[in-house]
């Protein structure tokens, strides 16, 4: 489950604790590192990044080193979860996965993910860059939204999504617990608003369009 805004803090600090009383070598490379950066420490990398949406640090190790770190860990208190539970979370945060809300054919523009981009600097040339600026001249014919289900039921990837503009189609879907509802990422036509619906089990189900993220720091946002 998620975390409640109330605990919000309280649960970073916690966390960031457990990796120093696992690992205290990594406390004073971790506590430099600003969201998003990473860093070297021996055989260690260590990154601030997360598939979450909360705060926190990824680390890569040796696999012989693997099996003794997970112990510790463990030791520390922390209670180990599966790519299920992280999904959900990635989900409720909103965040695009690669082979779901993009792969090699999505533009960052059309993942929900210009803001990664940095188009404005003219001294920064990458490839792909005169693509994306013709792209954000001409604009987007799809995007990446959040869909709230009015009913019951669990939205699932592949479902088709029909809007006030057109068809789009769910990235991304399950039930939130944090919610009590089931949510989705869809990619749909641009300046589609209000309410759509979805095709499920040949029914179609009402569905609020909505901007993620779902849920931040344990608060509900939708």
């Amino acid at each position: 489950t998620n975390i409640r805004e109330t605990d919000a803090i309280v649960h970073v600090v916690r966390a960031f604790e457990k990796v120093y009383q696992a690992m205290p070598g990594v406390k004073e490379v971790c506590g430099a590192l600003k969201p998003f950066n990473a860093a070297h420490l021996g055989s260690l990398f260590i990154a601030r990044t997360g598939y979450t949406g909360e705060d926190g640090f990824e680390i890569m190790l040796p696999e012989k080193s693997a099996e003794w770190t997970w112990k510790m860990l463990l030791e520390t208190g922390v209670k180990p979860c599966g790519i299920g539970a992280r999904d959900t979370l990635r989900l409720e945060a909103g965040m695009s996965l690669y082979g779901a809300e993009m792969d090699e054919n999505t533009s960052p523009l059309e993942a929900g993910l210009g803001w990664t981009v940095d188009l404005a600097n003219q001294n920064r040339a990458f490839f792909g860059r005169d693509a994306l600026l013709a792209l954000q001249k001409k604009g987007i014919d799809k995007t990446i939204v959040g869909l709230l289900l009015e009913g019951k039921g669990v939205i699932r990837n592949g479902q088709k999504v029909l809007t006030n503009i057109g068809e789009g189609i769910v990235t991304s879907g399950t039930f939130s617990p944090t919610i009590s509802a089931a949510i989705a990422l869809a990619s749909v036509p641009r300046d589609s608003t209000g309410l759509c619906e979805i095709e499920m089990r040949n029914k179609k189900v009402s569905a609020k369009i909505v901007s993620p993220p779902f849920v931040r720091n344990g608060k509900i946002l939708v």
